[in-house]
């Protein structure tokens, strides 16, 4: 989506990149939220969620970057996004200063964003995981192979309106 927004792919979208935890997911209901757990009993994505968040909200100018950055952490360096000095060295690598983020995280301003943007995605929409595209007020889980590529983007949100169509999943991908 990043790479679609500063290419102007589909310039007459409008993005919101809301909060929601994958962490908070697998929690049972009569357990206590990720939010108001102590933070080394969150789970393994929430520490970067907030300070995405925090980005977002207070420095929004940085935020495709850092959101690009904070995504590597895992998925390009294989490193873990429960370690703050990865999402400090992520953050620094963005051009901005860690403890000035680590500052606006500290405010709890994050967290209250992330319980409420994720209550309101849940129980609006039923979403359950990331990304969700919400068009019309219908929401669509999307699950891309390959990161960046503009074009399954567009395919995939012109089906976004052919609500007759409620899973397409395939069995085995080819590899």
């Amino acid at each position: 989506m990043v790479t679609a927004i500063r290419q102007s792919i589909l310039p007459d979208v409008e993005w919101d990149f809301l909060a929601f935890s994958l962490d908070q997911v697998h929690v049972d209901e009569l357990e206590t939220p990720v939010w108001n757990r102590p933070a080394h009993e969150r789970g393994t994505g929430v520490l970067a969620l907030e300070w995405g968040v925090a980005i977002r909200d207070a420095f929004p100018d940085h935020f495709f970057d850092a959101h690009d950055a904070l995504f590597a952490i895992r998925h390009d360096h294989g490193k873990r996004l429960h370690e703050e000095a990865n999402i400090r060295d992520a953050v620094a690598g963005v051009g901005l200063d860690p403890d000035t983020v680590a500052a606006e995280v500290e405010t709890g301003r994050p967290m209250a964003t992330i319980a409420k943007e994720h209550a309101d995605a849940v129980d609006r929409y039923q979403v359950f995981g990331v990304p969700t595209f919400i068009e019309n007020g219908v929401a669509t889980f999307i699950r891309f192979m390959e990161r960046n590529d503009t074009d399954d983007l567009v395919r995939a949100l012109e089906l976004l309106d052919w609500t007759r169509l409620n899973e397409f999943k395939r069995t085995q991908l080819p590899r």
